[in-house]
């Protein structure tokens, strides 16, 4: 497995880890993905599966990053202090590797919101921090807000199909050492398996094309697509232990240029 350093921490995590999003495959595909390498793990207290991510790391909590998320209804002060002791009791763990605020908020003050995720990290509760779903101008805000700590990564929705990041809020995270976590890199499993009514025929052709050239799935290309650039890293779910090892296939190795600009222009940028 591939790692890349997180924000501009020094800590290297995986480029593919595993993401628990209306996830109910239990410990078994957690377990898989983490002997594979897949040693970062990203939930939400919304999910309601830290229960079993903190059942899946029992006893090898130290091989394991974990990241997980306060909710956007719970941005203020004493709530997301709140939340994080919850979190910590559901994974059964004394510290979060990454919390991340799941999704902006226009109620509460940026300001108040950072500097309860810093009072985490003060704690010894969180090590690093993070958003999700923020824009450029929402993470600048952000970024201005906090005091200690930098904000190391963006939690973005990022496939070949859906590439809305690409024009100004990828461009903007790799200027400020933010990784971006592409969540739903295989778009609900559109792009890892062939299909008689794709999306884009066009973009379906070039995946199985160069799925047949370098002797990959076409899940495996699609993910290595998504993590090619060096800020990106990518937690596609999956509640089978098999489509885990098969996603964990994804890193090790490198389209060519020519095959990753083929497939960039055969699915448009949005």
């Amino acid at each position: 497995m591939e790692l890349k350093e997180l924000g501009r921490t020094g800590v290297k995590v995986p480029e593919i880890g595993i993401g628990v999003w209306r996830y109910s495959g239990g410990i078994e595909p957690l377990r898989a993905g983490i002997a594979m390498g897949a040693t970062l793990i990203d939930t939400a207290e919304i999910y309601g599966t830290e229960d079993v991510v903190g059942q899946a790391v029992s006893g090898i909590r130290d091989r394991v990053f974990i990241a997980t998320k306060v909710s956007g209804q719970h941005l203020r002060y004493d709530e997301v202090l709140r939340a994080a002791e919850a979190s910590l009791q559901r994974l059964r763990t004394n510290y979060i590797d990454l919390y991340q605020i799941h999704w902006p908020g226009n109620v509460v003050p940026i300001q108040e919101t950072m500097r309860a995720m810093e009072t985490l990290v003060d704690r010894g509760l969180v090590r690093y921090l993070g958003v999700s779903n923020f824009s450029v101008e929402e993470l600048h805000r952000a970024r201005l807000a906090m005091a200690k700590y930098p904000l190391v990564s963006n939690q973005v929705l990022y496939n070949l199909n859906r590439r809305e990041i690409e024009p100004q809020l990828l461009p903007y995270c790799e200027a400020n050492g933010i990784t971006v976590i592409a969540y739903t890199p295989l778009d609900d499993g559109r792009l890892a398996r062939h299909s008689q009514y794709p999306r884009n025929a066009q973009g379906q052709q070039a995946l199985e094309w160069v799925a047949a050239q370098t002797g990959k799935t076409m899940a495996q290309v699609a993910l290595n697509w998504c993590v090619w650039r060096p800020s990106i890293i990518a937690i596609p779910k999956s509640n089978s232990a098999a489509r885990v090892v098969e996603n964990c296939g994804a890193s090790g190795w490198r389209l060519t240029r020519e095959q990753y600009e083929l497939l960039s222009r055969a699915f448009q940028a949005v």
